[in-house]
C-alpha cells in the first residue's frame, strides 16, 4: 500500500496492532553513487522494506560553517557538520528523479527529507509524502513552507519537549495536513537502554488522533527494538539503511543491512502469528476441550422416576456432553421422567 493511502485510511482510535510500513533511510549512505543508491533500494526491497528515504540537502544552506559535530567522532572523526555535508552533498533535482523513477520501476516507494525551500520544492514533484527531521522541529517557517504542499506529513520527534511537539503539531494542525509523529531519539547510537520506547504510549495519549512510530537510531542487533516499538502501537517504523555496518561514517555503524531487514520482517511474522485475533472469542482448536474438559451435571447418587430434583440428587464432573451446572437452579425442582443411575451425565430428555 502506498504510504499516502496509508496514512489516510488508518484511524487511529482502533485499538489494534498494524504490521508496520517500514521506511528504509538509506540518507546518504550511497557515499555519491548513483549504482551504489541503486544496489541500496534493491536491497531495501529484498530485505521487506515498503519504502527507501534519501537526504537532500547543500551543506551552505542546512550549516553554518561554524557547526560542531553531534556524533560519535570515533565513529565518524569529522568534527564539523558543515564538513561532513560537505562530503556528503551531490545527489540533486536530476539524481532524485532518477532515483524515483528507479523506485518506481522495482515496486518500492521513494521518498526524501528535504532540508531547504530548494530541495522541498522539487522533491514536491515526486513525492506524495513529506519527511521532516527532528532537527527541523522548531523551524516554523519550514514546517509551513511543507505544509503549503498540502500533502500528509511525518515529523520526527527527537531531542523535543513535550511543549515543543505540541507547538510543532498546532503549526501543522492550522494547515490542515494529516501528520504522524514517530518517536525518536537524537543520539547516535542510541543504546538500547535509551531508546525510551514508553515515550511512544504517552505520544498516542497525547495525540490521540494522529498517527504514531518510531525512527530508530540504536544498533541492530536482533532488531528487538524496532520489534518492541511496533509491540507498543507503531505504524510507521523508520531505520538507517547501509550495504555494509562496518563502513567509517556516521551513518553506517548503527543502521540495519537486508539481513537484518529479513530478520525484523520474520520476527514480526512470528509474533502477530503468536498474538492472533484481537477480538475474545472461543476458537475452533478449542472445540475438543470445550466438549472434554468442561463440565456436566451428574446424578450424585441412583434417582428414580418421578423423583423431584433435588440439589443433593446432583454433582458436576466431566466431560460436557449433558447438562452444563450453569443451569443447575433450572434443574432442581424438576422430576424425572426415567430411572436415572448414579453417575449418570444429565441430559434435558430425563426430565419434564
Amino acid at each position: 500500500m502506498k504510504l499516502k493511502k496509508l496514512l489516510n485510511s488508518i484511524n487511529p482510535y482502533e485499538n489494534k496492532l498494524y504490521n508496520p510500513y517500514v521506511i528504509a533511510e538509506i540518507g546518504v549512505n550511497y557515499e555519491g553513487s548513483m549504482e551504489l543508491a541503486k544496489r541500496l533500494v534493491d536491497e531495501a526491497k529484498d530485505g521487506g522494506a515498503d519504502a527507501v528515504k534519501f537526504q537532500t540537502y547543500k551543506a551552505d544552506t542546512i550549516a553554518s560553517k561554524d557547526s560542531p559535530a553531534y556524533w560519535d567522532i570515533t565513529k565518524e572523526p569529522t568534527k564539523s557538520q558543515h564538513q561532513l555535508f560537505m562530503k556528503h552533498q551531490g545527489f540533486w533535482i536530476d539524481e532524485m528523479q532518477e532515483l524515483k523513477t528507479y523506485c518506481d520501476s522495482v515496486g518500492i516507494e521513494f521518498m526524501s527529507t528535504p532540508f531547504d525551500i530548494e530541495s522541498a520544492t522539487f522533491l514536491n514533484e515526486i513525492m506524495d509524502v513529506f519527511k521532516i527531521s527532528s532537527s527541523d522541529l522548531t523551524n516554523k517557517p519550514f514546517i509551513e513552507f511543507i505544509c503549503n504542499f498540502k500533502k500528509p506529513i511525518i515529523l520526527s520527534t527527537g531531542a523535543s519537549s513535550l511543549s515543543e511537539i505540541t507547538e510543532a503539531v498546532s503549526w501543522i494542525e492550522k494547515k490542515g495536513n494529516p501528520l504522524t509523529l514517530l518517536h525518536c531519539v537524537l543520539n547516535y547510537p542510541t543504546l538500547d537502554k535509551n531508546a525510551n520506547l514508553g515515550m511512544i504510549l504517552d505520544l498516542k495519549t497525547r495525540f490521540p488522533d494522529k498517527i504514531i512510530g518510531y525512527s530508530d537510531h540504536t544498533l541492530p542487533q536482533d532488531m528487538k527494538v524496532c520489534e518492541m516499538a511496533t509491540m507498543l502501537g507503531s505504524v510507521v517504523i523508520e531505520k538507517h539503511f547501509t550495504h555494509d555496518k562496518t563502513l567509517p561514517g556516521n551513518d553506517h555503524y548503527h543502521a540495519m543491512d537486508k539481513e537484518d531487514l529479513k530478520q525484523f520482517r520474520t520476527n514480526l511474522k512470528k509474533t502477530f502469528e503468536i498474538l492472533g485475533s484481537f477480538k475474545v472469542e472461543a476458537l475452533e482448536i478449542e472445540d475438543i476441550s470445550r466438549r472434554e474438559a468442561r463440565r456436566s451435571l451428574v446424578a450424585l447418587k441412583n434417582i428414580p422416576q418421578g423423583k423431584v430434583i433435588e440439589k443433593e440428587d446432583l454433582t458436576f464432573k466431566r466431560p460436557a456432553h449433558g447438562i452444563s451446572p450453569k443451569f443447575i437452579d433450572t434443574i432442581i425442582g424438576q422430576k424425572s421422567i426415567k430411572n436415572i443411575k448414579e453417575d449418570t451425565v444429565l441430559k434435558w430428555n430425563m426430565f419434564e
